[in-house]
């Protein structure tokens, strides 16, 4: 089982080392941090997953990071779900079960079946706006 912490809303700034210091001075443990960066520019993508030896450990990771302030923001830390796509959930249809064939035209690149019609603009629900919306307006 593995006991990953997902660790977000860092500024870009922050460094693998930055949370092991973090960690050490609360006396927490972790196996090993992974800041994730841009492929391209390597510039952090403002999270990070720290990988705990046990759930104990893991979940106080979590308890002290999530929602703790740096720099005029709150953390995020919660468990690390799976990347999407790598592990089905239990009882869910396989990918595509239910759903018709793609016709050959869009398998086949075929543009004819496009058209070259814009695209519709989403329409605004009709009736009155919400007090949140009427709020935003008012900032706005």
């Amino acid at each position: 089982m593995s006991f990953t912490v997902f660790l977000g809303n860092l500024p870009v700034w922050v460094t693998a080392d930055d949370i092991k210091s973090w960690l050490t001075a609360e006396n927490l443990v972790a196996d090993s941090i992974k800041v994730i960066r841009n492929p391209e520019t390597q510039e952090s993508k403002g999270f990070a997953f720290i990988e705990a030896p046990n759930g104990e450990e893991m979940n106080s990771i979590i308890r002290r990071f999530d929602r703790a302030p740096l720099e005029e923001r709150l953390l995020r830390a919660n468990p690390a779900q799976p990347p999407k796509g790598k592990t089905p959930v239990k009882g869910a249809a396989p990918m595509g079960a239910g759903m018709p064939p793609p016709s050959s035209a869009v398998m086949m690149g075929d543009k004819s079946r496009r058209g070259g019609k814009k695209h519709k603009k989403p329409t605004r629900p009709s009736g009155p706006p919400s007090a949140f919306a009427e709020e935003l307006a008012k900032a706005l």
